[in-house]
């Protein structure tokens, strides 16, 4: 693995309709079967791993982000009809519909839950 540091980090702007600031503080360099865990300061972990085909870009939705204390949603950006993977933080889930709200955005599916994985896996296999 070899991490380099943006210093300073690079700052752009996003948001759809509140702009605010985003810092691009580091480069991280996986090799193949190498894993990357991000902790929040409350002890909370988010684990990345490098595959020779990709990447494993979550712990299992519904296993091990949980016991993490964290839930995956796909959302649609209802302005640019672009999706996407959030992963909320337990007892942050105001900030987070204020978020939607404010990027114009509404929740498709909650991925923590079986029974909704059970259906988009239903809908597939038919």
């Amino acid at each position: 693995m070899k991490v380099i540091n943006k210093n300073p980090p690079r700052e752009f702007m996003v948001g759809t309709h509140e702009k605010f600031p985003m810092k691009d503080c580091a480069e991280i360099i996986l090799e193949d079967d190498e894993q990357v865990t991000f902790k929040t300061n409350n002890g909370n972990e988010y684990d990345f791993a490098k595959k020779s085909w990709g990447y494993y870009a979550s712990p299992s939705l519904n296993g091990r982000l949980i016991t993490f204390d964290y839930r995956a949603c796909l959302i649609r950006n209802k302005l640019s009809n672009r999706y996407f993977i959030l992963v909320v933080e337990k007892n942050h889930e105001d900030d987070f519909y204020s978020y939607l709200k404010s990027e114009s955005c509404e929740i498709i599916i909650w991925m923590d839950d079986t029974k909704n994985l059970n259906k988009i896996k239903q809908y597939f296999d038919e």
